[in-house]
């Protein structure tokens, strides 16, 4: 019986002929799954039994659906960086590898946070939309050096937005579980403080901590209580980090200012979710990974994780594309 692949990571589907070859040459079945954004527990039982590994996106593996795919699956390949769908615990019982790309999208996910920080300072996107409706109202904005960012998460790709938020000139909070790095924290400037404390100063607050049980639900109802009435929030990590239900009726009660959404507890965003409705948010659907460059990394490096992972040589063919794609990068 040859070897299977499920491939059912969203952004890899519509390329995946480019990497046929290489799967040939292997001799690896490969079988491609319908999906939108994630496959669900009952659509990944469906292959259980079946494949002995996978290309994923965020899809649900759940303990149920590790059980009933073990013991022929293998190797789960993440393709990008997040395994909170996955349950770790499970497949490391079970002796399924669970593989990802860690620090694959940071430099995109921190333009998107300081491009819906300068959004909502300078109010672009709403005096575009003035203008366009016929209207010259000057709509008040302030500097980045007038404000404060919180940043909650300061692992690489919070770092980041506080590299690119201190050349704006801003005065930067942060917070984490683990302690930071001394060098990094005087480089930056930035004064790392308890949550509550960052959330009643800052004027951006920025969500890039990992999804796990200690921030699942973290930004609540207490949380929002504690905020600015002008603080706009960004959460371009998890949906489920921010109880949706205590965002909506803080932004209906005007207790902060605004939202900018990349992630969302469901996903897609259902289309009677009353954010789509409200002038004060901005909305993407799971995106600030976006870069052309970043995506042929990730797509080079998650294969890899599979072949490795499924205990086979990494061919010639595959090693070329990634020295080429290094070249295109330099």
């Amino acid at each position: 019986m040859g070897l299977r692949v499920l491939v059912s990571a969203p952004y890899m589907l519509p390329v995946i002929e480019r990497f046929q070859p290489i799967f040939d040459e292997l001799g690896v079945e490969v079988i491609l799954a319908e999906v939108e954004e994630r496959l669900s527990e009952d659509e990944l039982l469906a292959f259980a039994g079946s494949i002995d590994g996978v290309i994923c996106g965020d899809d649900r593996f759940t303990e149920k659906v590790l059980k009933a795919a073990a013991p022929r699956l293998q190797v789960i390949s993440k393709w990008g960086t997040g395994i909170d769908s996955i349950d770790g615990e499970a497949a490391s019982d079970l002796g399924i590898q669970v593989m990802n790309t860690p620090g694959a999208f940071t430099d995109p996910a921190a333009d998107s946070v300081l491009g819906y920080v300068l959004a909502f300072a300078r109010s672009q996107p709403w005096m575009t939309q003035q203008m366009k409706d016929g209207k010259w109202e000057k709509i008040l904005g302030c500097a980045l050096s007038e404000c404060t960012l919180g940043v909650v998460g300061v692992g690489k790709i919070g770092k980041a937005v506080l590299k690119r938020a201190r050349a704006f000139g801003m005065d930067l909070r942060g917070n984490d579980v683990v302690d930071i790095d001394p060098e990094f924290i005087a480089e930056v400037g930035v004064q790392m403080i308890a949550l509550e404390n960052l959330l009643e100063q800052a004027d951006f607050i920025s969500i890039n901590c990992d999804l796990n049980p200690t921030s699942r639900g973290l930004i609540d109802r207490g949380a929002f209580g504690l905020m600015q009435a002008n603080a706009v929030l960004i959460n371009t990590a998890r949906g489920p980090i921010v109880v949706e239900e205590a965002l909506i009726e803080a932004l209906r009660d005007k207790s902060i200012a605004g939202a900018a959404l990349d992630v969302f507890e469901e996903e897609p965003l259902p289309g009677e979710s009353p954010l789509r409705a409200m002038d004060n948010v901005l909305l993407a659907p799971h995106n600030a990974n976006s870069s052309p460059g970043a995506w042929e990394r990730v797509h080079l490096n998650t294969l890899r994780n599979l072949i490795t992972g499924l205990g086979l040589s990494v061919p010639t063919s595959l090693g070329k594309m990634e020295s080429n794609g290094q070249k295109n990068s330099d």
